[in-house]
């Protein structure tokens, strides 16, 4: 297991609540999530849209173990956790009818991580 090197607290204790859930639900995907979200700063994720439009199809659930950016358009819905949005980012998702979420509430609607992608 990789050392914690976030010094935000909340990113301490997202990525503490992702690994007691993937050991809880044996769910891989919730560990993978943490590794990516405990790297150093210098290697934190950004998505923009268009990386988003390009990768994934209608009503599709994403997780982005990061920031999601506003760069690009987006054609369809789509059902995104983030740690964080852009503003513009977040407008133009839901001008799409998409959803924005935190990564803490697609844990609790889906708990296994089932049919749930990871961009990044």
């Amino acid at each position: 297991m990789r050392q914690l090197k976030a010094t935000n607290p909340e990113m301490i204790g997202l990525i503490r609540s992702l690994r007691k859930k993937a050991k809880e639900n044996e769910a891989k995907i919730w560990r993978d999530i943490a590794e990516d979200l405990s790297r150093s700063r210098k290697k934190h994720i950004t998505v923009n849209i268009s990386k988003l439009n390009r990768h994934t199809q209608k009503d599709e659930n994403v997780v982005v173990p990061g920031k999601v950016l506003g760069a690009g358009k987006i054609d369809h819905p789509i059902n995104i956790a983030a740690f964080t949005f852009s503003e513009q980012a977040q407008r133009k998702i839901l001008d799409a009818r998409g959803k924005c979420m935190s990564i803490p509430e697609l844990i609790e609607k889906n708990p296994k991580g089932s049919q749930v992608k990871i961009i990044g």
